[in-house]
């Protein structure tokens, strides 16, 4: 058992300090490691729901904002819905996986999960005028 390091980083340069989440396997297949870290974002969110929503990916009904997403009415988030929408982005490059320093593009990929593992979730942000 151990603790993976997910960060999350944009092309703009900007990068979270990351956190943990601790995983039983030692390997695992990207679309799984996406699924986790989204149902693990869900929880925290409807744990408090403090209104604005800080994830991978923008949910249904939300405006973006400085530090996440607002949600336009108050509501707990489905972690179904927002596991999809993620694997989505995913599939059309809304974000790029990186393990180490490995880009995964397969969502069915396995992965090794040894020890001090770091996960960077990059965003890419869109060009203006381009």
């Amino acid at each position: 058992m151990g603790i993976v390091t997910f960060v999350d980083e944009t092309t703009s340069g900007s990068r979270s300090d990351g956190w943990g989440l601790e995983i039983a396997e030692e390997r695992l297949a990207v679309r799984e490691l996406i699924r986790r870290r989204v149902f693990q974002e869900v929880a925290e969110y409807n744990a408090r729901t403090p209104g604005v929503f800080q994830g991978l990916v923008q949910p249904e009904d939300t405006e973006r904002v400085l530090n996440g997403y607002a949600l336009r009415t108050p509501r707990r988030i489905d972690p179904e819905t927002q596991t999809e929408l993620a694997l989505q982005a995913f599939a059309g490059n809304g974000f790029l996986v990186l393990v180490g320093d490995r880009q995964v593009t397969d969502p069915d990929e396995e992965i090794e999960l040894e020890l001090g593992t770091e996960v960077t979730f990059l965003k890419l942000v869109p060009l203006v005028g381009g």
